[in-house]
């Protein structure tokens, strides 16, 4: 995410009209090189280091000054180091600052983003200071420095995030549409359904099934024995349809309306069985 710290922190430290503002003086930076090579500058707020410092990856950079509310050393409630590359990318490190206005700051190659180590250009260090009250709050240059990273290893990876950029076109492949089983296994167990019907037919002769009373039964309760036997008709037609043509929410309505005329007349006509059961005449 970008974002300047230096416009926000001034913003909410300081107010345009004050009389006095924050400043700084003793202002040193030092590069400490373990081969022996460091430098030394110093600066002011009228006066930044003129040359570009290194920053190896074995050194560190160290900041000291001391901080001023007008002319007199005192603690500001922000106090940071700004490092800043040409696109406007900052990355902010706060001082370490005693009551005395005496501040330190300290950076190495490992606390800069992989941005920043990456920079071809110089970074811009920047001194911000503010604190709340009357004294207007200051944002001052005070060196640039470059970094050289280590050659015996590899430069760190970094991939630019895509930022309002057009993406590729998405194109969805939805699954196909549950098909039935192939024809020849249908066809075997509808073959294997109906080899079962001359089973019951001889289970019902051989149980004593008595067909003579069919005459009977239709005149005593005609409309429940023929909606009954109407009903279990239907309810196969109804999975008939639903494995060939019907989807789930066409065959459960058919369903409930068989279901509902099935145990209403299935009622009447298994009553009309069991009274002639009673009677003996079965």
């Amino acid at each position: 995410m970008r974002f300047s710290v230096a416009s926000t922190l001034l913003a909410l430290a300081t107010v345009a009209s004050a009389a006095s503002s924050w400043t700084f003086s003793d202002g040193t930076v030092k590069v400490s090189s373990k081969s022996g090579n460091g430098a030394v500058e110093k600066f002011s707020g009228n006066s930044r280091v003129q040359n570009t410092l290194t920053l190896g990856h074995q050194d560190k950079l160290k900041v000291t000054l001391t901080t001023k509310d007008g002319s007199t050393a005192k603690r500001p409630h922000q106090a940071f180091l700004v490092v800043k590359e040409a696109s406007g990318l900052e990355a902010p490190f706060p001082l370490t600052v005693k009551d005395s206005g005496k501040g330190t700051v300290e950076i190495s190659q490992k606390d800069l983003p992989v941005q920043l180590l990456l920079s071809q250009e110089p970074l811009e260090a920047s001194l911000i200071l503010g604190s709340f009250g009357s004294s207007e709050g200051s944002v001052t240059p005070v060196f640039d420095f470059a970094v050289k990273l280590d050659p015996a290893t590899a430069a760190p990876s970094y991939e630019k995030p895509l930022r309002y950029g057009k993406l590729a076109e998405i194109h969805h492949i939805f699954r196909a549409d549950p098909k039935n089983p192939p024809k020849i296994v249908s066809i075997t167990f509808a073959l294997a359904v109906l080899a079962t019907v001359p089973a019951l037919f001889i289970g019902w002769f051989a149980l004593g099934g008595n067909f003579t009373h069919v005459q009977k039964a239709l005149g005593n309760a005609p409309i429940s024995h023929i909606v009954f036997f109407g009903s279990i008709i239907s309810m196969e037609g109804v999975f008939f349809l639903y494995y060939t043509q019907w989807n789930l929410f066409q065959t459960l309505p058919a369903i409930g309306v068989v279901g509902v005329a099935a145990f209403l007349s299935g009622t009447k006509a298994l009553g009309e069985v069991q009274r002639r059961r009673l009677a003996g005449e079965r």
